[in-house]
């Protein structure tokens, strides 16, 4: 089975920083944790939730740690740096019909 979406399309957004094309690839609802604080957000909350992270934080590199599958999901674990510091970012996406969705995203380390 191919699905249109893969992790690599999500990591390239997070590179660029662009909280928009990330969006594209939320689920309807989205756990978002920043430094220890996790809410679940609308799509659209979710959006400026990064667009503001990521302009608050201009991202310099973003390099994938670690990936894999599990079951219908796939994630994958990376070191975000950005002009404020080092953050350990953990995304997880999950299958919902014929798209992979994210559906959680932590980002931790930097205040």
């Amino acid at each position: 089975m191919s699905f249109a979406t893969s992790i690599d399309e999500v990591v390239s957004a997070i590179k660029l920083g662009d909280a928009g094309r990330l969006s594209r690839y939320f689920d309807a609802t989205v756990e978002i944790s920043l430094n220890e604080r996790t809410h679940a957000y609308s799509k659209s909350q979710a959006e400026m939730i990064l667009r503001d992270f990521f302009s608050n934080k201009a991202v310099k590199t973003f390099r994938v740690v670690h990936s894999g599958n599990s079951n219908d999901a796939e994630y994958c674990v990376g070191s975000l740096s950005t002009q404020s510091g080092d953050f350990r970012t953990t995304i997880y996406m999950k299958i919902k019909g014929d798209k992979k969705l994210i559906q959680e995203m932590r980002f931790e380390g930097a205040p």
